[in-house]
């Protein structure tokens, strides 16, 4: 996982994945970001597909990116992999559903919060790099 997965390998992937999974593991619905404790994590179900993280890059930027006005938190916010939070994400795939999962670690002065979530199928993932 040292290259990061391009926009249209993300894409080939999410056409891939089921268009209404239901899963039993502990993740629950996330279609925007959501904290999940590492002991909600269903560790042993989960595969990990590729890194978003370009590991030349010491520090990913803070920078976000929402063209139509989105915010970190909406459920229909695109998935832009060279942008926060998506540049310091793992993309995990459930063993059981095949449901596609983002996560990555919100580090703080004093916590470190786990956030997850789904790379939904019909999801825009964009290509635009950082200026």
């Amino acid at each position: 996982m040292n290259h990061p997965l391009p926009p249209d390998e993300l894409r080939a992937l999410q056409a891939q994945a089921p268009a209404a999974p239901h899963c039993a593991c502990s993740v629950g619905a996330c279609a925007g970001w959501r904290s999940l404790p590492p002991e909600r994590w269903p560790a042993a179900r989960m595969q990990a597909v590729g890194t978003l993280r370009d590991a030349d890059v010491y520090e990913p930027s803070f920078e976000e990116l929402h063209p139509q006005g989105t915010r970190y938190e909406s459920a229909d916010a695109p998935v832009a992999p060279h942008f926060y939070p998506y540049n310091r994400c793992t993309l995990f795939r459930c063993a059981d559903c095949q449901r596609l999962l983002l996560r990555y670690t919100e580090a703080g002065g004093y916590y470190v919060d786990e956030r997850v979530r789904e790379l939904a199928p019909g999801l825009p993932v964009l290509g635009d790099q950082p200026a």
